[in-house]
């Protein structure tokens, strides 16, 4: 284990079984993410990228290896420690937004906070600080029918941040979005993770994502088949 580092996994394999199926969804996985790096997970469907997503961020164990997070095995996690580490360390962001429709995009931002202990007036004020940051000041008190598919990823966004985590999973964040929505949302991850130093893992089909990512993890059959860095496929188009 190393400092440098704010995920490790080694060694990562999972198999889940459907009747009479087994299907090996991961085989032998190895990563290392850098604290403040941001990372794509890529591949075709089907290649393991929600499962290796799913296992960073302790929303499931693997079947075989470890997987360190800030220096920590979370494979040996109980159930309650599981949960605080959720809770504080890892901010979501899912393709579906998973926003609660009878809650205000203030109180869907803050609800996190106030699980983790902290008073409605400090929930509040912070998801406040957080909506404005990602352009939603004037959306407040919107419930997420009133709100437009892009706005409804920002809420999810600003949620992700409340309780300031080390990491933000991101999986197929512009998934949902039209062209112009998705570069918009992928600029506002990019911001948060060079101003805030957050660390940010995506699980993408989204191409666009290549050019503000530090490096692109590429997934088949449960494997990872090549990483590379932004610098590395810039060389190879000037090569070409």
């Amino acid at each position: 284990m190393s400092y440098e580092y704010l995920v490790e996994a080694e060694d990562v394999t999972k198999e889940y079984v459907l009747g009479s199926m087994r299907i090996r969804a991961l085989e032998g996985v190895d990563l290392e993410i850098r604290r403040g790096e941001y990372v794509s997970i890529m591949g075709p469907s089907g290649s393991g990228k929600t499962t290796l997503f799913n296992m960073i961020g302790a929303i499931d164990k693997p079947m075989r290896g470890k997987i360190y997070v800030d220096g920590v095995d979370i494979t040996k996690l109980d159930a309650f420690e599981l949960a605080w580490l959720r809770c504080r360390k890892i901010g979501y962001i899912f393709q579906t937004f998973s926003l609660i429709p009878v809650l205000t995009a203030a109180e869907n931002v803050a609800l996190p906070a106030i699980f983790a202990g902290h008073s409605q007036r400090e929930a509040t004020m912070k998801a406040i600080e957080l909506l404005t940051l990602v352009g939603l000041r004037d959306r407040l008190n919107h419930k997420p029918p009133d709100l437009s598919g892009g706005q409804q990823q920002r809420v999810a966004i600003a949620r992700a941040l409340i309780n300031d985590p080390q990491i933000v999973l991101a999986d197929e964040p512009t998934g949902n979005l039209d062209l112009r929505t998705g570069r918009a949302i992928i600029s506002v991850l990019r911001t948060i993770n060079e101003e805030r130093s957050v660390t940010v893992v995506t699980a993408t089909h989204d191409l666009k994502m290549m050019g503000v990512s530090d490096r692109i993890v590429y997934l088949r059959d449960g494997r990872i088949e090549r990483q590379e860095t932004v610098a590395d496929i810039e060389l190879r188009r000037t090569a070409d």
